[in-house]
């Protein structure tokens, strides 16, 4: 039986508290009460739907702020839907004249296979829509699992507008559970999202307040030497940079939320003891990792990007802007559990409980120690973390960016390069090979670019690395070596041909771009339909970059080029090197493009052409 939403003219109370979080600044209409459950994000299910996309007045912080709701909601619905049906989506364009973040509107449904025009990505696959306009989605659901869906125009993601799409399958399950719980992972900002890309761009380490002192050098020179403590910051210095700066927007400037609650709400999903509780975790922020753990429960990884993968047992997982993964835990021993979120950067957290009942809470840990960048994160150390691993990119000759050959150049600003050996060769051999014979090769349009300030020397997969910050703390953590899709390699042929990509950037410019080259003045891919191919990326910044691929899965493939996972987005750590097959099944343009808001509209996008 299908249901409509609907919506309605007119700030009312009821409207105004559904869209906000749990902030103090409730405190002044009675709420949270002691015991009061928080606001619950509402759910839809069916087939048929009128999703309505409005201005509406929030409250995070304790101040009123202007968000962007569907159907007055701030995160928007959740979307049910079963595999199998067509569904049908009318999304009306209500913003008004004037409104800070824009007139037109979209909707992009992420990780959902559908027609380019289904895909609302403005000026790529659709027109956008209009103000006043509505725009008819309708497409046929050939999959299951966790996603989420999101606007592409401008900064309203930033402003509230996403939220949670579930897709039950059409069979049974491969593991059973007898509670879910949807786990919708947000960051806010009271400042209007345009004025803080503006910020970004004049001022990107304004959030990074954890600098380097005089202090840490004397610290430092009693540790590790003199001699090597001046070497460190000299590296650093060169590439005008700071081991400190692991994320642009943090916690200085960011409210981190679940499903659209803040701690102070305690967001909480109910259990009984005994059962087994399905949580779908899903990274809907703008610029944030999140670090997740559950103090006192194992959590079963069961599914990666809504798609199936033999369980695995962790005590925290990272998870990247974009990315969904589903957990199953089983409470016992206690009435209350803490979730935890911390960000990447620990510079804050947002929590909330899993709980028999409403109204109870658990111990929240402490934010971890921040974590210092070395030269090793960065592609530039000591060869680390698996950086003569074999990489066996079988079959196919490369290309950087499908459009030109590539050559070696300075890896810093200030180092001499030198030349390296091609894809295929650079990560094969024994430690006995030169340090010449291993530097990555770089594109051509990296030579001299004033987008570009700096470049990996020795990528490597670092598939079996935790991460940055989680090396070392005393719990197990999910990697992607650790992930495993319960099905073959789907498409079965080895790729043609393989396609490299560099992630690349400008810190002090807040310049971002594949192989230098923004979005504006970027070839598109160009794939031909049907064929089996692979992109490589290469990480060249300090960054971590989470990269989305639209219409089309991401099959990641291990360090012996052997598929490991399906993804719909890749994270892309400092200093990696990683492989994915792409089945090119899909006619149309595409987005391409780093799912961290502010990277993508700073250039780090392309366009993907599927052509017969």
């Amino acid at each position: 039986m299908s249901s409509s939403s609907s919506f309605s003219g007119g700030l009312t109370r009821r409207r105004f508290v559904q869209g906000l979080a749990a902030g103090g600044a409730l405190a002044a209409f009675g709420w949270p009460r002691a015991g009061a459950a928080a606001p619950r994000v509402p759910i839809l299910t069916g087939t048929d739907f009128d999703l309505v996309i409005d201005e509406l007045p929030v409250n995070f912080t304790g101040r009123i702020r202007p968000g962007v709701a569907v159907n007055g909601s701030v995160p928007a619905p959740t979307l049910r839907w079963r595999e199998g049906t067509t569904v049908e989506l009318r999304v009306r364009n209500a913003l008004r004249p004037g409104s800070i973040h824009g007139r037109q509107t979209s909707i992009h449904w992420h990780g959902i296979l559908l027609p380019a025009n289904m895909d609302g990505v403005p000026g790529m696959s659709f027109d956008g829509i209009g103000p006043g306009e509505t725009y008819r989605y309708r497409f046929e659901l050939r999959q299951s699992g966790t996603y989420w869906y999101h606007s592409h125009s401008g900064f309203q993601e930033q402003a509230g507008l996403y939220g949670a799409l579930i897709v039950d399958p059409a069979g049974p399950e491969p593991f059973d559970c007898q509670r879910d719980h949807v786990v919708l992972l947000s960051d806010w900002t009271d400042l209007a999202p345009a004025v803080l890309y503006a910020r970004l761009k004049k001022m990107p380490g304004h959030d990074n307040y954890a600098k380097r002192t005089v202090g840490d050098f004397l610290r430092d020179a009693k540790r590790d030497g003199l001699a090597a403590t001046l070497e460190d910051r000299r590296l650093w210095g060169e590439m005008r940079m700071t081991p400190t700066d692991l994320s642009d927007v943090n916690a200085h400037t960011y409210t981190y939320l679940i499903n659209g609650t803040t701690s102070l709400g305690n967001w909480t999903g109910l259990f009984a003891h005994g059962e087994k509780v399905r949580l779908r975790f899903i990274n809907g922020s703008a610029m944030t990792h999140f670090d997740v753990r559950i103090p006192g429960l194992k959590l079963r990884i069961v599914a990666a990007d809504g798609q199936p993968v033999h369980p695995v047992s962790v005590d925290e997982f990272r998870i990247a802007p974009a990315e969904t993964f589903d957990a199953i835990v089983e409470p016992t021993g206690q009435d209350a559990f803490t979730l935890f979120a911390q960000d990447i950067g620990r510079t804050g957290y947002v929590s909330g409980t899993l709980a028999v009942r409403e109204g109870l809470r658990a111990p929240v840990p402490e934010v971890d120690a921040r974590t210092i960048l070395t030269m090793d994160d960065m592609g530039h150390g000591s060869m680390g973390h698996g950086s003569m691993e074999h990489a066996d990119m079988k079959s196919g000759g490369t290309t950087h960016g499908g459009e030109h050959a590539g050559h070696a150049m300075p890896a810093m600003k200030g180092m001499e390069g030198g030349c390296g050996a091609n894809m295929h060769g650079s990560m094969h051999g024994s430690m006995q090979h030169s340090m010449q014979d291993s530097m990555q090769v770089h594109p051509a349009s990296e030579a001299g670019n004033p987008l570009v300030d700096m470049q990996t020397m020795a990528p490597a997969t670092k598939l079996d690395d935790p991460g940055i910050g989680l090396r070392g703390n005393g719990r197990t953590t999910l990697t992607y070596s650790m992930l495993r899709s319960l099905f073959d390699d789907p498409d079965g042929r080895d790729p043609g041909r393989t396609v490299e990509l560099h992630l690349t950037g400008h810190m002090e410019r807040f310049a971002w771009s594949f192989d230098g080259e923004p979005f504006a003045s970027a070839e598109p891919l160009r794939l031909n339909y049907g064929e089996r191919m692979r992109i490589v990326l290469v990480n060249d910044t300090m960054m971590t970059h989470p990269i989305h691929l639209h219409g089309m899965w991401s099959d990641l493939e291990d360090e012996h080029g052997e598929f490991l996972v399906r993804k719909h987005t890749v994270d892309m750590p400092p200093g990696t090197k990683r492989g994915y097959r792409v089945r090119a099944d899909a006619l149309g343009h595409w987005a391409y493009h780093c799912h961290l808001l502010y990277h993508m509209e700073a250039g780090m996008m392309r366009e993907v052409r599927v052509e017969a």
